[in-house]
């Protein structure tokens, strides 16, 4: 009952996420600076957009399962696999793949978003600064980055 009631909020977030989620990629460059002191867009080694170390490379991250990625970079030294929070790992192990809309949803309200895929109210995620705006145009942007 309450994994099904669980479930059903999550389809709404992410219901929701969808009507919000037809961002515009051009707004979404111009708003990344929100982003980038946490996180950076490289590709193989380049830097295609600068950005902090302390969260994940935001390359190709719209199809990736949650909690995966290891492209920490310092300078040119990786660094290790374990900035991600055990929940943010188990969102991904439960089946939590990044779509436009479930980043705009989780960007909105990172918290709350993974508590309700998980189901778990203490669930936290890493990130925990909300996009009052934007996000789905972030979203969008960040989609343009795809590593298909």
């Amino acid at each position: 009952m309450i994994k099904t009631t669980l479930s059903a909020l999550v389809l709404a977030v992410t219901g929701a996420a969808s009507a919000l989620a037809a961002g515009d990629p051009a707004k979404g460059e111009q708003l990344y600076n929100r982003c980038s002191s946490c996180h950076a867009i490289i590709r193989d080694g380049e830097v295609l957009v600068k950005g902090g170390i302390t969260g994940p490379n935001l390359y190709g991250v719209v199809g990736r399962v949650a909690g995966t990625e290891n492209d920490y970079l310092n300078g040119s030294e990786r660094l290790p696999i374990g900035l991600f929070t055990d929940d943010m790992i188990r969102a991904g192990q439960q089946g939590l793949v990044w779509t436009e809309e479930n980043i705009a949803a989780y960007s909105e309200d990172p918290i709350a978003f993974i508590r309700a895929f998980l189901g778990d109210d203490t669930a936290r995620p890493n990130m925990t600064t909300k996009l009052k705006e934007g996000a789905p145009d972030i979203a969008a942007y960040l989609a343009t980055f795809s590593a298909q």
